[in-house]
């Protein structure tokens, strides 16, 4: 039984870490504002999530995995508090955030 918790835990570390690379690559790649607050965003309560899963799964349930989940709670909580006020700024701020840049490709 100890294995498959093991394996269960190492399966949620790992999912969480490609969360927070994926999350760091959308980051550093989209050009706008808006667009890096998203790939943040999903960085900051996923990969959070299944990190903490992890390691409620590896320790068991207990008295410190219970505060690791109030730290989901306050991230869940937090974290769309400041997207909005970091995404308000850039709407108030931006003049040109009303242009949209469209592609035109021909068809072959």
């Amino acid at each position: 039984m100890e294995w498959v918790r093991l394996t269960v835990s190492a399966v949620l570390l790992l999912l969480g870490i490609l969360v927070f690379i994926s999350a760091a690559i959308g980051v550093n790649k989209f050009k706008r504002a808006l667009n890096r607050i998203h790939a943040a965003a999903l960085g900051d309560t996923l990969g959070i999530l299944f990190m903490i899963l992890g390691l409620v799964v590896w320790k068991g349930i207990n008295f410190a995995s219970f505060k690791l989940l109030l730290v989901v709670l306050f991230f869940w909580l937090a974290s769309p508090v400041a997207g909005h006020m970091i995404s308000r700024l850039e709407v108030m701020t931006d003049e040109d955030l009303g242009e949209i840049e469209v592609e035109h490709h021909e068809d072959l």
